[in-house]
């Protein structure tokens, strides 16, 4: 008795047949542009072995034309190939519920689809132990883009096969169960723009040859076991607008090389081992928008080039261990939109100018040492409302009209500093003696309290005299 499986094949061939034989161009009488035998076999095949749907093939008989589904892209062959062709699969829940069988397989008859440019799978492989055979991808492969995403049954080495798709331009396997080493040979994949490992079990070091790849926009190895020091090869990847090498145990400190990329956008190394000081060359990052490098043992001051970076919008350096006070310079960063400076070991005074930052929505100087007035305008602190939090810090006060956002003490000083100002304003400093009898002493003594008594005896002595001599005159 045959295996569904076996029926599931004869099912195919037979309809792969009936297919052609309406669509072949040799066959068709009216010109109609068909699709080769084979490769209309393969992917009948490799979609058969991922999707669930018993019935595919029957409902999408011509999946170029006039049954299409939205995970195959198909495009016609240049002059004299005038025939459809795979381009690309996608497989996934926004394509197919379920998305894959149970026990689903990557089918050796991708090698039929010579024209494939894009092969992504989402969410396909979630118990079923795989890999990525290393013959599926070789230097006669056409890819593009090979995106497996969320399949935590990959579980294997990165084939370092890979390495030979030199069309490849974006690579992403993030959010699987990988492990091992990144492959150094992928840095011979000049054409790649998109390098994506990241949320799996990686570890070792970032290869020094990570520096070949001359035309990558986007680098993430996020959410590994990486160990090691960043590569100052990086530097040499001038088209770089994207690094994320957060959450890993790299170590040491930030390569002054990094300062060289002049189009980044993104940099984020938080969450690793990496020390101070953090270089003054990264001022040279002027489009750079976001720094995060929280939870790192920096041990050093908050840098002052910061200020300089004019597009920041994100800064984050919470939990590094950040020591000396809040440098008035990053008040000039119109465009910052979130501050995070908690968990350090911060001191003086808040700058109150940070106030005056017209975009920031988002403030944290929670658990650091500060202390002194908080003496920012009433609306920014209405506008941030819980997303400005300055809690942990003992030393604080506050004026009258904030006292009841912050958990702090009104500031004793602040009535005497508002009647001063007004004083002063007015030509009458505090040691005008205009305002005060000639006998005043602002430190009174006994003597002081005895000529006080004969004062106001000789005025009321005065007072009797001149009643008496009214008297007398009358």
């Amino acid at each position: 008795m045959a295996s569904p499986s076996q029926v599931l094949v004869s099912f195919l061939l037979l309809s792969s047949t009936l297919i052609l034989a309406s669509t072949n161009p040799q066959n068709s009488t009216d010109g109609a542009v068909g699709m080769d035998t084979e490769e209309l076999m393969g992917l009948f095949e490799v979609v058969g072995a991922l999707l669930e749907d018993p019935d595919w093939a029957q409902m999408h008989p011509y999946p170029c034309t006039d049954t299409p589904w939205p995970g195959i892209q198909c495009e016609v062959g240049q002059e004299p190939d005038s025939m459809f062709h795979v381009t690309k699969i996608h497989v996934g829940p926004d394509v197919a519920t379920p998305a894959c069988k149970s026990s689903p397989k990557l089918s050796q008859s991708i090698l039929k689809l010579p024209y494939l440019k894009v092969l992504s799978i989402f969410n396909c492989f979630l118990t079923t132990k795989v890999s990525l055979p290393s013959y599926l991808f070789g230097a006669s492969s056409s890819l593009e883009q090979l995106v497996i995403k969320s399949n935590p049954g990959f579980s294997e080495e990165i084939p370092t096969t890979l390495a030979e798709v030199a069309t490849l331009r974006v690579l992403s396997l993030s959010q699987n169960s990988f492990y091992g080493g990144v492959p150094k040979e992928l840095g011979g994949l000049s054409r790649l723009e998109q390098l994506d490992l990241s949320y799996n079990h990686l570890t070792g070091e970032i290869p020094l040859e990570i520096g070949g790849l001359t035309s990558l926009t986007i680098f993430d190895l996020s959410w590994n076991r990486l160990q090691g020091q960043v590569p100052c090869s990086i530097g040499q990847l001038q088209s770089l607008q994207k690094v994320d090498l957060s959450s890993n145990r790299l170590v040491g400190r930030v390569p002054s090389d990094i300062g060289k990329l002049n189009k980044m956008v993104l940099l984020d190394l938080s969450h690793n081992l990496i020390e101070g000081p953090i270089p003054e060359a990264l001022s040279g990052l002027k489009e750079l928008e976001y720094l995060v490098l929280e939870d790192n043992p920096i041990n050093t001051g908050v840098p002052l080039f910061i200020g300089k970076l004019g597009k920041l919008t994100v800064l984050s350096l919470s939990g590094c261990e950040m020591t000396g006070s809040i440098p008035t310079a990053l008040s000039s960063m119109g465009n910052l939109t979130t501050l995070s400076l908690d968990r350090n070991k911060l001191t003086g005074a808040i700058p109150s100018s940070l106030g005056s930052l017209p975009h920031l929505g988002q403030l944290n100087l929670s658990q650091n040492r500060l202390s002194g007035e908080i003496s920012f305008p009433v609306e920014f602190v209405t506008r941030l409302g819980k997303r400005l939090d300055v809690g942990g810090n003992s030393g604080f006060c506050t004026t009258p009209s904030l006292s009841h956002y912050f958990d702090a003490p009104a500031c004793s000083s602040s009535a005497k500093s508002h009647n001063r100002s007004w004083d002063e304003k007015h030509g009458r400093g505090t040691d005008d003696k205009r305002l005060k009898p000639s006998w005043y002493d602002g430190n009174r003594n006994s003597n002081a309290s005895v000529g006080t008594q004969w004062g106001m005896l000789l005025w009321c002595f005065s007072s009797i005299l001149t009643v008496i001599l009214m008297g007398f005159l009358c």
